[in-house]
Order: C-alpha cells, then structure tokens, then sequence
C-alpha cells in the first residue's frame, strides 16, 4: 500500500516537473518525503539496495508522471492557469505546518538558544530572497516556447541536453527551484517536451529517443549527486537546511499566487477557493499518513 502511494505521489511530482516555474521538490516536501528522499537515493548500490521500495516506485511515477501527463498538465496550465495554480498554492500552504515543525525542532528539554534562533531566521530570508531573484528570471523567458519538428542530431547539441538534464534535476531537488524552467533558460525545455510525444510516433520514435537520452542519463546523475550533497547537509546542518527550504517554500508561495484579476465571476471564485482548499488539504492531511521516524529507512 506505502508503495502504491509513494507511486502516486511520484507521478504528482513528475507531473510538477513538466511545468516551467513550478517545483518538483517542493511537491516533494508537501508529502513529507523529502528528508526520505535525500537519504534513500545515492550512489552507493547498498543503500540503493535497501531503499528500492521508496526508490523505485517513486522515480518510476516520476517518470509516469513526466511520460502520460505531460501534454496534459501543459494543456491545463494553459486552459486553467489560476484554479491550477490556486491549487498549487493550497499545496504549498499545506505544507507550511510540517516545514515549521522540522525548522523548529529540538531535544525535549533543550531551548532553542539565541544563536540559533537567529541562524534559522537568516537562512529562512536567504531562501526566500534566492527563490524571489530565480523567478525573475521568469519574466524575461517565454513559458509558452514550442517546436514543431525536432531538431537535427548534433553532438554539441547532445552535449547541450546532457549538462541541462544534470542541473534541471539538481535544481529539482531543490524545493522551490524549478528544473524544467532552468532547462527552458537553456533552450532545453521546448525539445524535450516535443520528444516526449513523438516517442508514440513511429516514424520519430529513434530520433526522439536518440535526444531524450543523454536527458535522462543527465537527469539520473542529477538526481544520484545532488541527493548526496543536499543529503550531508541535512546531517550537519538539518534546522539551517529546513530553514533555507522554508525560505524557498514561501517565496514559492508568493510566486505562484495568481492573485484575482483572472477570476470571473462567483462561481470561477468559488472554484478556485475550492482548488485550494483540495490542494491544502491533501498536503496536510497526507503527511498523517507518511512513515513514522522509526520505519523510514535510511
């Protein structure tokens, strides 16, 4: 059943990760999988070993998620831009009771100490102000960029696709970052999500899968070195790391907030109070769910 969902919810992260601006890790965070995440993916074939039952269905609904949705959700970003990203918003709020709990966390009995107290807030602002600079950035890129026919084989673009495959899926990690729109700042973005489709087209399945894969070698080797990283400074700074992400988590938060100008009407009102109350709900509510500390493994 834990893997069922950590399917599911890996499908919702891979899903999040199609979307320019929209961060896979925060989705990450927002089902309490995250200290989990960084700790179960590395590359030591052991712990690989030990963790496949949170690794495997989890990167595999990544992928799902990526693979079967992303016309998808690209089609209702675009048809749906403010109830989708109203829920999206619900989703961060969700998760804001849980980053706080982490932040703030200490022995029983001990206090938290002036210094402390001090360093959490500082790399809270630090986040929040990195994350506010990275999404104006945003503004100078076209979301909406597409091709339609795929570009010819070149090394140096392989090359290219590679390297952007390794930082989208270190920045990915990142709560708040967004890999595909570090990717679309690269001029990435609009191939792969062209090649995606194109591998149910015969007639373009090689040449698709021919680019898609240093993509995806780029993004595994991504995802195995920036866990690790990130994973050591969860060990020798875990408040001052929570409290960077709850930095990004905010800032995330007043990025994503549509704001009402595109809200017609009662009833569109009532549907986006509805998308966020979902979205909220189903962050809170999901981490009664995760694992105790006691059963997650290493």
């Amino acid at each position: 059943m834990q893997m069922i969902k950590t399917l599911l919810i890996g499908i919702i992260v891979g899903m999040c990760n199609v979307i320019p601006g929209v961060s896979g890790g925060t989705m990450v965070v927002v089902f309490n999988l995250y200290d989990q995440f960084v700790n179960a993916i590395s590359f030591n074939i052991k712990k690989l070993k030990k963790n496949w039952k949170f690794v495997v269905p989890l990167l595999g609904g990544m992928a799902l998620g990526v693979l079967i949705f992303s016309k998808l959700i690209t089609i209702l970003y675009t048809k749906f831009p403010v109830q989708t990203n109203y829920f999206f918003f619900g989703l961060i709020l969700g998760s804001i009771p849980l980053l706080w709990k982490c932040m703030t966390k200490h022995k029983e009995g001990e206090k938290l100490s002036v210094r402390r107290i001090v360093s959490i807030i500082i790399c809270a602002a630090a986040g929040f102000a990195f994350l506010l600079w990275f999404s104006s950035l945003e503004k100078s890129v076209d979301r909406s960029a597409v091709i339609s026919v795929l570009p010819e084989i070149k090394a140096t673009l392989l090359l290219r696709i590679f390297f952007a495959g390794i930082l989208g899926a270190v920045a990915m990690i990142v709560p708040g970052i967004s890999g595909s729109l570090l990717m679309l700042i690269m001029g990435v973005y609009p191939i792969v999500i062209a090649c995606i489709p194109s591998l149910f087209n015969p007639d373009l399945f090689l040449h698709s899968l021919i680019l898609l894969l240093p993509n995806g070698i780029g993004v595994l080797i991504g995802l195995l070195g920036g866990a690790k990283l990130i994973s050591w400074v969860m060990k020798v700074a875990e408040a001052q790391a929570y409290s960077v992400i709850f930095g990004l988590i905010l800032a995330s938060a007043v990025t994503i907030f549509p704001g009402f100008s595109g809200i017609n009407g009662v009833a569109a009102g009532i549907g986006c109070v509805l998308c966020a109350l979902l979205g909220a709900a189903m962050a809170f509510f999901s981490t009664k769910f995760a694992p105790s500390e006691e059963k997650k493994e290493a």
